[in-house]
């Protein structure tokens, strides 16, 4: 199968289209800019919609109608673009409407700057709007990855009417890198008979963001929760690799976790036995399997690109059961691996002591 040399960004695009995308809505902004772009020449080719809103606000409610509709829509922004959309992603989870949303992640708070970071992990995975819903987050850590996770990030959508969110960064979004576009054997998803169609085409229906009646709205909301349960049973996926004998367990997501890898490859050089754990679904994460590597290892090194969110959830798998521990850089600084080897280095000589505030 041919590769073909592309960036991020557009890799992430061209695999919307092939997996189905029509409609796109969307608001220029660093460091994702190139999804806008490329798929304004693009989906015209394939019979689709392109449509650059006026808002981001304006772009998530154009994602709302498209997606009651039935079709397969994707909106995509960076960290003051997807903080403005919240709000539409709470009416697109009560309404359990599919749709697919990319974050190519970059510097923050506020406006912040367009490095890439990772400090948007809680607005992804706690739920950056109001109420008591979830989004299935993936975190992709290559090109490859973009390709793929955006093929599984449209069948899940479909799979679960949920909206699923791309966890990307600015390094991801502006790296090239050979990719296969290898189209996914699935299994069928259920017919969309919930749509939206228009005046005369079949009977009468409705497609809310709300129940008024109190005892309506708690079951609906504990219908969202079976939901979630059932992504957590089924959707929940990592990566393990390393030393079997390994003291010492590195976590962390995306660009992070691509970095780790070489740092157990280097580390292995000066005989420091190290392992990655890497959650690949961000929501469901995978706490059970964590806490069993953490307890095989024995300690526990979480490394993000921000000042400490998933450890959070690494500190909650583990149970307090192994000492944790964190390195984060942030502001669009990248963790390098001398710097992490070295982290590494003090712990296993138990020159640093584990925080517990969590």
């Amino acid at each position: 199968m041919e590769k073909i040399l592309m960036k991020g960004n557009e890799a992430l695009a061209e695999a919307a289209v092939r997996a189905g995308c029509r409609m796109y809505f969307g608001y220029p902004i660093t460091p994702q800019t190139e999804i806008s772009e490329y798929l304004s020449l693009r989906l015209p080719q394939v019979g689709g919609v392109f449509l650059q809103a006026e808002t981001e606000v304006a772009a998530i409610n154009m994602v709302y109608g498209a997606s009651a509709t039935g079709m397969r829509v994707m909106t995509s922004s960076s960290g003051p673009g997807i903080s403005l959309k919240q709000e539409g992603l709470s009416a697109l989870a009560i309404a359990e409407l599919p749709c697919v949303v990319v974050n190519m992640v970059r510097g923050g708070p506020g406006v912040g700057n367009i490095q890439p970071a990772q400090s948007d992990y809680f607005q992804a995975v706690k739920g950056g709007g109001h109420g008591d819903y979830k989004v299935i987050v993936l975190a992709p850590s290559s090109v490859q990855e973009l390709v793929d996770f955006t093929y599984r990030a449209f069948y899940l959508a479909d799979k679960y009417c949920n909206p699923v969110i791309i966890l990307g960064d600015g390094m991801l979004a502006q790296m090239m890198e050979p990719v296969i576009f290898a189209e996914p054997d699935f299994p069928p998803l259920p017919p969309k008979d919930w749509i939206i169609q228009g005046k005369g085409r079949g009977e009468r229906k409705f497609i809310v963001c709300f129940a008024l009646d109190p005892q309506k709205l708690e079951e609906l909301n504990l219908k969202l929760q079976r939901k979630y349960r059932l992504m957590e049973e089924q959707e929940t996926d990592f990566e393990v690799l390393g030393e079997d004998d390994a003291e010492l367990l590195l976590v962390g997501f995306g660009t992070v976790g691509r970095i780790l890898k070489t740092v157990v490859r280097e580390g292995k050089k000066e005989g420091i036995k190290c392992a990655l754990f890497r959650p690949i679904t961000l929501f469901p994460f995978p706490y059970g399997q964590l806490k069993e590597e953490a307890r095989r290892v024995g300690r526990v090194l979480v490394v993000e690109m921000n000042l400490g969110q998933m450890v959070e959830d690494v500190r909650l798998a583990v149970e307090g059961i192994v000492p944790v521990f964190f390195h984060g850089r942030t502001g669009g600084m990248i963790p390098k691996v001398e710097e992490i080897l070295e982290k590494a280095r003090q712990i296993l000589r138990n020159e640093v002591y584990h925080e517990s505030r969590f």
